[in-house]
């Protein structure tokens, strides 16, 4: 029997938990410590991170998803807001820096209301009808892409502020080439797969030297230094399995009594190979690129009969092949007919730097496509590639839904003014969420002038002034540090890039404000001692300010 007053042990002693206003206080400070922490990289006058792990290798960004995914994040609410950035880049490849700092601002915002007395359910609805009217609305003002200048335009802000602002005119050229060679048209409908861009990267020369190939290049050279570096009207095989001898599942000996045998074997031996590059040559191809392995005897072979030969091709790189040449991958050479090889322009191997490579030009289908890039460091090159990848996917979007919006804040500022308005038609507590909306929404514009080193007050003011006039397209111009129109200035940014952030931030901060209990879990130790759980593992115990 229990008595009445006795305790009823329900969590494990030293259990770690925080419960209601306690809880959510903690959780919103690791989201806004999150958002800070990036702030600083917002817009084309921002800063670089450096990130340095255990070994001292670096990466130098400003790039808001490669920052966060390579922070030491602990706390499991600032895990969360990590998740936004990650599935920005996912979806749309860029915006992942302001969707983050949105995310934070809406945290902020509800803060003050909840000590107002505010209902995070009354929160959370608000925010989500504003978010609906701000979709609404950005499809109302969104403006239609119709050209490549456009798409340059676009590519050009995805670069900028980035290390390679400095090369972005010739870069974004480079980008749209990319995608217009990459799209497909649908029954009507514009398709660009972006996995079909392969962007490769060489130390050496300058980030001028970066070259747009209408074909393939891959990282290997020739097996054989007797096999012609060159190959014209070139028929390609592509070949999945090894070029060799396979040995035997289990451990075999050959044993030969007699020396007279021993030429006998190795004679059976060159002529499996010399049978295998027979049926090659009987196909018609005259280059070979091999998944696998190719042995040195068939080497031999394959360049006495002038064949162009590649081996440990990766899958990936395969199948770009098989799309951009109409080849078929053989796993037996059996299969190899005329029908099943690709053809190309050119097939040739370039020194690049101090390595060699092969260039695959000109091919039959040329739907997938390299983008080569050069620069002085490692450092350089891995931000071009960073860069480069964010720009193709915006320049993809906007040429697949056709709509791009003015950047610069122009658009956080006219829908700040217009959620406003709408705040007054709700009505009720919601219309308080509304408008803490709206004022989140201002943190961009906000940001991107205190990291141009611009007043952020006046310039938040002017910007309502211009807006108010109906000037929808204006805002920072960063060249002159003053206001303009961002379309004749070329400062615009993709429809989808900007819907699916406001989405991303509401989801999170909605997700987040729910919260009002946080309990250590079984699972959320990895290290379980004889004392039961060791810790909320990385919640730092929970007060105050978690490790970050």
């Amino acid at each position: 029997m229990l008595s009445g007053n006795m305790p009823i042990l329900v969590l494990k002693e030293g259990t770690s938990r925080e419960q209601g206003k306690n809880a959510q206080k903690n959780n919103i400070e690791a989201a806004k410590t999150i958002a800070d922490a990036i702030r600083t990289t917002l817009g084309p006058k921002g800063m670089d991170k450096m990130l340095v792990d255990s070994i001292g290798d670096i990466i130098i960004s400003n790039d808001g998803a490669t920052i966060l995914k390579e922070m030491d994040v602990e706390h499991p609410t600032a895990k969360m807001i990590v998740e936004v950035a990650k599935s920005q880049d996912t979806a749309v490849g860029d915006g992942t820096t302001s969707a983050v700092i949105m995310a934070g601002e809406l945290l902020k915002q509800a803060e003050t209301l909840l000590e107002q007395g505010v209902h995070s359910t009354v929160i959370t609805n608000g925010y989500r009808l504003a978010v609906n009217e701000a979709k609404n609305h950005l499809e109302k003002i969104a403006l239609k892409a119709t050209d490549d200048k456009t798409l340059k335009k676009i590519a050009m802000t995805a670069l900028s502020g980035k290390n390679t602002s400095l090369s972005s005119d010739f870069l974004s050229d480079l980008v749209v080439k990319a995608v217009d060679a990459v799209a497909e048209d649908r029954n009507g409908r514009i398709v660009v797969d972006t996995a079909n861009i392969k962007v490769d990267k060489k130390n050496g020369g300058s980030v001028s030297d970066t070259q747009f190939i209408n074909g393939l290049v891959i990282d290997k050279e020739k097996v054989h230094a007797k096999m012609p570096s060159s190959v014209k009207d070139a028929k390609i095989a592509l070949i999945d399995s090894a070029l060799e001898i396979k040995k035997t599942e289990i451990e075999a000996k050959v044993q030969i009594s007699d020396p007279t045998k021993i030429q006998d074997f190795l004679n059976q031996e060159s002529d499996t190979f010399k049978n295998m590059v027979e049926k090659i040559k009987k196909s018609g191809a005259n280059v070979v690129l091999c998944q696998k392995g190719i042995d040195d005897i068939a080497q031999h072979y394959l360049a006495k009969e002038g064949i162009y030969a590649v081996r440990r091709v990766k899958k990936s790189d395969m199948e770009k092949l098989a799309k951009a040449t109409g080849a078929k991958m053989i796993t037996n050479l059996d299969d190899l007919t005329a029908e099943s090889l690709g053809k190309a322009g050119k097939v040739e191997e370039k020194k690049i730097s101090d390595d060699r490579m092969t260039f695959i030009t000109d091919a039959a289908n040329p739907k997938a496509v390299s983008l080569l890039i050069r620069g002085g460091t490692e450092h350089v090159i891995s931000e071009i590639e960073r860069s480069l990848n964010d720009a193709i996917r915006v320049v993809a979007l906007t040429k697949e839904d056709g709509k791009y919006l003015p950047g610069g804040g122009a658009i956080e500022a006219e829908l700040a003014m217009k959620i406003r308005s709408f705040a007054n038609t709700v009505g009720g507590r919601e219309q308080l969420a509304i408008e803490a909306f709206a004022k989140a929404l201002e943190i961009i514009p906000r940001t991107l002038s205190e990291n141009a080193g611009m007043d952020p007050i006046n310039t938040l003011i002017q910007l309502k002034a211009e807006h108010e006039k109906g000037h929808v397209t204006y805002g920072i111009n960063f060249e002159t540090n003053d206001l303009g129109d961002m379309t004749k200035i070329g400062v615009v940014d993709p429809l989808r890039v900007k819907k699916h952030a406001l989405e991303s931030a509401v989801e999170v901060s909605t997700m987040i404000l729910r919260i009002d209990d946080v309990i250590a879990s079984r699972k959320s130790s990895a290290s379980e001692g004889p004392g039961g759980m060791g810790g909320m593992g990385g919640m730092g115990g929970m007060g105050g300010m978690p490790p970050m």
